[in-house]
Formats: structure tokens, C-alpha cells, sequence
């Protein structure tokens, strides 16, 4: 199997961001965003996908958290994309469910290349720590459009911080299931022959 890794910079007038990803990797994360549960929840899906995953990000916090969420859900995007490479031998499809107490998340995924998102449910509290609750949604929106995957998401419960952590785990476990390689598959699992 090839090097599945990634390092992606960005740097805009409003975020300095670096990024380098394994996606065969053991869970170990170095996160910093200048947001503490954000990198808790970035924490969390590389311990869930078992991706290596370093994060550092200098954003307009003095603003909000918007900017930094999302330059960060896009470059991180960009690493998943590029590690992926021609998609060779990718499952491609995963559909998943994960509980946190009373939350529950679901994501069903296609690394197709063909970027989609669609989001069903609400978050109990405005906010969690320093981050904005609707900007979980943001986030992974942010993701699949780069990371070129149709992703649909949906999440119920009473908790704001168990409902995004239910998301960003199921993300990961997702992703985890997508990205494996069937040794069955020699090619990309297309009729078209690209991803």
C-alpha cells in the first residue's frame, strides 16, 4: 500500500493554518486551534479513526470563531483529499451510528469526489466552551467540500457538547470504514474508473 499522508498549509488574512494527516495511523494528535473544545473534538476523531493528525492554527479568535473553524474543516479537507490519492482500492461507501448518553449521530458517506452535504437536527445549547454549537455543522460541511465527499449528517439529543462529539466521532468511524483498503479491489470502486 502507498503513503497515505498529507501536509497542507493555508494561510489567508485570517488564519495561518498547518496540517499533516496519516490516514493509516495510530490516533495520535497534536491540536491546536486556539479553541479548547475544537481541538478536544479534533482530538477525538483521530483517536476514533485511528488517524495521525497534527492541527495549528492562528486564527481572528479576537473576532469569533468562524473563520478559524472553517479554514480549519478546509484544510484538513485538502489533506484527506490529497492522502487519498486515485482512491485505489477504497471501500468508498460507510454508514454509521454512534451514541454519546443520550445524543445519537449518524453519517452516511461517499468518497465520490462529488462534493454534498446535507444536515439534519439541532443542538440543545448556542454554544460549547468557545465554540459557536452551529459551527460543528459548518465544520463538516466545510470538510466534505474539500475532502470532495457527499456527506449526510444528522444528530438528536439534550446536550450540546455530547451532540458534537456524537458527530465528530461517528465522522471519524466513518471515515475509518471509507477509507480502508479492500484487497479485493485492484482499481477504484467505480464503473466510470475514477473517483
Amino acid at each position: 500500500m502507498t503513503d497515505r499522508t498529507a501536509a497542507v498549509t493555508r494561510e489567508t488574512a485570517e488564519t495561518e493554518i498547518e496540517v499533516t494527516l496519516d490516514v493509516d495511523g495510530d490516533g495520535d494528535a497534536t491540536i491546536d486551534t486556539g479553541i479548547g473544545f475544537l481541538d478536544h473534538m479534533l482530538e477525538s476523531f483521530a483517536t476514533h479513526g485511528l488517524f495521525d493528525l497534527t492541527v495549528t492554527c492562528d486564527g481572528d479568535l479576537e473576532i469569533d470563531d468562524h473563520h478559524t473553524v472553517e479554514d480549519v474543516a478546509i484544510t484538513i479537507g485538502e489533506a484527506l483529499e490529497q492522502a487519498l490519492g486515485d482512491k485505489r482500492g477504497i471501500v468508498r461507501f460507510a454508514d454509521r451510528r454512534v451514541p454519546l448518553d443520550e445524543a445519537v449521530a449518524g453519517i452516511v458517506l461517499d468518497i465520490s469526489g462529488r462534493p454534498h452535504f446535507e444536515f439534519d437536527g439541532e443542538f440543545s445549547q448556542a454554544s460549547v466552551g468557545e465554540l459557536t454549537s452551529h459551527m460543528a455543522q459548518h465544520f463538516l460541511r466545510s470538510l466534505a467540500m474539500n475532502a470532495g465527499l457527499t456527506l449526510h449528517a444528522e444528530v438528536t439529543g439534550e446536550n450540546a457538547h455530547h451532540e458534537i462529539e456524537a458527530l465528530f466521532k461517528c465522522l471519524a468511524r466513518a471515515l475509518d470504514d471509507a477509507t480502508r483498503i479492500d484487497e479485493r479491489r485492484a482499481d477504484v470502486a467505480s464503473t466510470k474508473g475514477t473517483l
